[in-house]
């Protein structure tokens, strides 16, 4: 069979929606909300793992007006009850194996909808598939209790994503609603950025209670493109689904790019991924080390922006502006602006670093966070308007294009000296046996603060402290290299790649002042 010549579809481990079955089933979820009392401008959750359904209720919650809040399933009692509680979800759609925990954290008002684990999801995610505990109403008896909702709401809200930020608890990211001219707008410029044809065809193999795939999908289903969905993450198989479904475009997180390539040779080059014409990557910085070797392997595909939740892709750079610029996270497009400024809100000169501010394009809705509007004004830039920062530290070079230290957050003050442990991190993970690394500050009495490295190494690697060591001590000042080095079995990263420093950091400063 031609897989290019097949209708687009949604899909995900064994589980397939041809569009016209998505939009009836969008259709009548969105008459289910309305009739457990769903308003408009109101939010629903989603505590679901990656699957067709995920998607299928957020659609129906935009059709009627309402927001979707994707809820990251690995979240226990008071994860769960902060973010159930914050949103004022009315209704909560959970998979059956999640319901006990979602379950003592609903909210008092909110109904809860049970949605089966498919078998290929339950398999992908290694557990045995959960019979119903029919104490709820099941997702397909529910919406086929309902017809298709027949008036759709003018403007579209978007998802909810809860920014987990880097202190406190998270919140949640409410944007503007949208109008379809607007819609229209932002497909085109997706489409044109990350280099996929109309009707192409795309894999996103991160989870959807994150930011970039959850607004991959809304956008890549507004476009009509074959979607495939990973349930989690697989390095060997993301490149069967390439080409089992001649996959053209697909985002990736660089920790998946590292997976990748720890594939043996033999098992990168058994499968044939030749129709890939973009591989897009953000979330996180990519080691240059890394990304060279990607580009090596794929050929010039990769592409790379720098944004958040809060503001879009204000940055872009494709793989020959990135080998002109190593390391650049891109230079702003169109509307979309940047400015380093200084601890004075000044801005600073060409190469200086300081704290990166960025002007959404104007496409891009408003947004605000969800309770907590101070914290949304808190972000502003005092002498340029329309300019909010995410909390990343960098500086541009004399073209424009932009270069990431690390998190705000992260910096790391000793001595007096600022220390960026990003940099740290991308030089370990360059020494062989080092499978994942974590770089931080902790207390020290002479300095304030000191480095230590968290280091997970390769199966069967006999790294010690001093290998570690003398690796940032060859290749970077010797201020830079950790006082401490603590090897870990894992470390702690969702599916996404995304790393909890803060869980490793927190007992180094119990009872310390440091905003950790």
């Amino acid at each position: 069979m031609d897989v290019a010549a097949t209708p687009p579809a949604i899909r995900c481990a064994g589980v397939e929606r041809s569009y016209p079955a998505f939009r009836q089933r969008a259709a009548r979820i969105a008459s289910g909300l309305h009739a457990l009392g769903v308003e408009p401008g109101e939010r629903i959750a989603i505590v679901l793992r990656n699957e067709p359904a995920h998607l299928e209720i957020a659609a129906g919650a935009a059709l009627l007006g309402a927001s979707a809040v994707p809820v990251n399933w690995h979240f226990r009692h008071d994860e769960l009850s902060h973010v159930l509680g914050d949103s004022d979800s009315k209704v909560v759609f959970a998979h059956t194996d999640l319901l006990p925990a979602v379950a003592a954290a609903l909210p008092a008002r909110a109904r809860l909808i049970e949605v089966p684990v498919p078998d290929g999801i339950a398999a992908a995610c290694g557990f045995p598939c959960p019979p119903v505990t029919g104490d709820h109403p099941l997702l397909d008896t529910w919406l086929a209790g309902h017809p298709p909702l027949t008036e759709a709401a003018a403007r579209r809200p978007s998802t909810v994503i809860y920014s987990s930020g880097t202190t406190g608890r998270p919140k949640g990211v409410l944007r503007d609603p949208v109008g379809e001219e607007q819609l229209a707008e932002s497909v085109a410029k997706f489409l044109e950025y990350f280099a996929v044809r109309p009707g192409g065809r795309t894999l996103i193999p991160a989870p959807l209670y994150h930011a970039s795939p959850s607004q991959h999908a809304v956008l890549a289903l507004a476009g009509g493109l074959d979607i495939t969905l990973m349930p989690r993450f697989d390095a060997e198989e993301f490149l069967r689904l390439v080409e089992r479904h001649r996959v053209e475009q697909a985002q990736l997180v660089p920790t998946m790019f590292v997976r990748l390539l720890r594939l043996p040779k033999e098992v990168r080059e058994r499968y044939d991924l030749s129709s890939l014409t973009s591989v897009v990557h953000a979330a996180a910085p990519c080691p240059p080390h890394v990304k060279h070797a990607m580009i090596d392997w794929l050929g010039p595909v990769l592409r790379e922006y720098y944004g958040g939740s809060e503001t879009g892709a204000v940055t872009w750079c494709d793989s020959q502006e990135w080998l002109a610029h190593p390391g650049t996270v891109g230079r702003a497009v169109e509307t979309s602006a940047v400015a380093v400024l200084g601890p004075d809100g000044a801005p600073l000169p060409t190469g200086r670093t300081g704290e990166v501010y960025l002007k959404p394009s104007d496409t891009w809705p408003q947004f605000t966070y969800l309770g907590d509007p101070a914290k949304r004004a808190a972000m502003e830039a005092e002498r340029l308007p329309g300019y909010v920062t995410i909390g990343d530290i960098g500086h541009l070079d004399a073209d424009g294009y932009l270069y990431l230290s690390d998190r705000r957050s992260d910096l790391v003050i000793s001595g007096g000296v600022n220390i960026y442990p990003a940099e740290i991190e991308g030089c370990l993970l360059g020494l062989d046996g080092v499978r994942d690394v974590a770089v931080f500050g902790i207390p020290d009495e002479e300095f304030g603060e000191s480095l230590a490295a968290h280091v997970q190494p390769e199966p069967g690697a006999a790294l010690t402290a001093e290998d570690v060591r003398a690796q940032v001590a060859d290749r970077l000042a010797s201020y830079k290299v950790p006082k401490m080095v603590v090897f870990e079995e894992s470390l702690p990263r969702d599916e996404s790649g995304k790393l909890f420093k803060r869980q490793l950091r927190e007992p180094y400063w119990a009872g310390r002042d440091r905003a950790i």
